[in-house]
């Protein structure tokens, strides 16, 4: 972590904590300017906080992101802990040439198919299910019950947390007269470095092909991502999103929570989609869009403002109609006369 330290280098440092419940030797921070005020009310020893920050007499560092310097030191205190278990517990079942590289730990209760590969550090915990063909590589961790299906390809130092299912069939079916008929799921999921995905999410095989999450994407709790969807690097998903096939999703795109996309469109590099879109067509790169369907956010802002007053815009037609009602009377009133 590199900062600029301002008091005593000496000073003991115990725990860390969030601002307003820090206690006497434990260390703080500041990334938020609403939590500002708890400076005056703080127990905490030390606070970090960003280069920019008003002097202040609490023992401090300056950083250039406090937030990250924060996870920095959570790390310190928290290690990542490995399980109790080491090795492959007697409970697991290997089927043939599977090949586990060194140091792999495999818990109890797991069921691994024929022909799988995980690479070295990689961890398994109890109840986990890794059908066959299945590759995983270097210091991955799969929490309990993941279950990863026929094929699919996993990279490096990927987290998958607990019940998450990777490889399930696409929702494909053909209607032929009153019926459906499904259509064979033939393709992969493949997951390339660095991501982690929540616990309870699903993500489908393609029909042919694959469905792809490139590298440092991270998706959140009970997130469906369908067959042939592919997200490109550092892409951020909240929890109750849907994605339906075939959609593109660009790099560095945010998806907030219960977004809903369409299939067969195309999310822009950098593109925000708010909370509870509804996205039904394709959005540009480096734009925020909003709402159900979703518009560029200051049109929805308008629509939203729009709708706000309608019931005053009613009342005023209702008047309007009045109005008009009464001229019309009038003017055949006097196209009588005239008469």
């Amino acid at each position: 972590m590199d900062g600029e330290l301002n008091g005593d280098p000496d000073l003991f440092i115990s725990g860390v904590a969030k601002i307003e419940e820090a206690k006497p030797g434990e260390i703080t921070f500041i990334a938020n300017p609403k939590y500002v005020k708890y400076l005056e009310t703080t127990k905490a020893s030390a606070v970090l906080v960003g280069k920019d920050h008003p002097s202040l007499s609490l023992p401090h560092i300056r950083l250039d992101d406090p937030y990250v310097g924060f996870l920095t030191l959570l790390n310190k205190f928290f290690p990542p802990g490995r399980p109790k278990f080491s090795g492959v517990h007697s409970t697991a079942v290997l089927s043939a040439a599977v090949k586990l590289d060194e140091n792999v730990t495999i818990g109890p209760l797991v069921y691994i198919g024929d022909h799988v590969v995980i690479g070295k550090n990689s961890i398994l915990y109890p109840g986990c299910v890794i059908l066959s063909g299945v590759k995983i590589g270097n210091n991955c961790t799969l929490y309990p019950n993941v279950t990863v299906r026929e094929g699919c390809q996993i990279g490096d130092r990927v987290i998958i947390h607990n019940g998450t299912v990777i490889g399930s069939d696409g929702f494909g079916f053909a209607p032929r007269g009153d019926i459906y008929v499904k259509i064979p799921q033939m393709g992969v999921v493949q997951i390339e470095d660095d991501v982690e995905i929540g616990a309870n999410c699903t993500i489908d095989r393609a029909t042919i092909g694959a469905t792809i999450l490139k590298k440092g994407c991270k998706i959140d709790n009970l997130v469906q991502i369908a067959h042939n969807v592919v997200i490109d690097e550092n892409t951020v998903i909240a929890a109750q999103s849907g994605i339906s096939g075939s959609t593109k999703i660009g790099k560095n795109v945010t998806i907030a929570g219960q977004v809903g996309i369409v299939g067969h469109v195309t999310i822009g590099d950098k593109a925000v989609l708010a909370a509870k879109s509804g996205v039904s067509k394709d959005v540009p790169a480096n734009e925020v869009w909003f709402g159900y369907p979703a518009h560029p956010i200051m049109k929805q802002k308008k629509i939203e403002a729009s709708l706000r007053n309608l019931p005053e815009l009613v009342k005023k037609i209702h008047i309007l109609e009045k109005i008009i009602m009464t001229w019309e009377e009038k003017m055949k009133e006097l196209s009588h006369k005239d008469d």
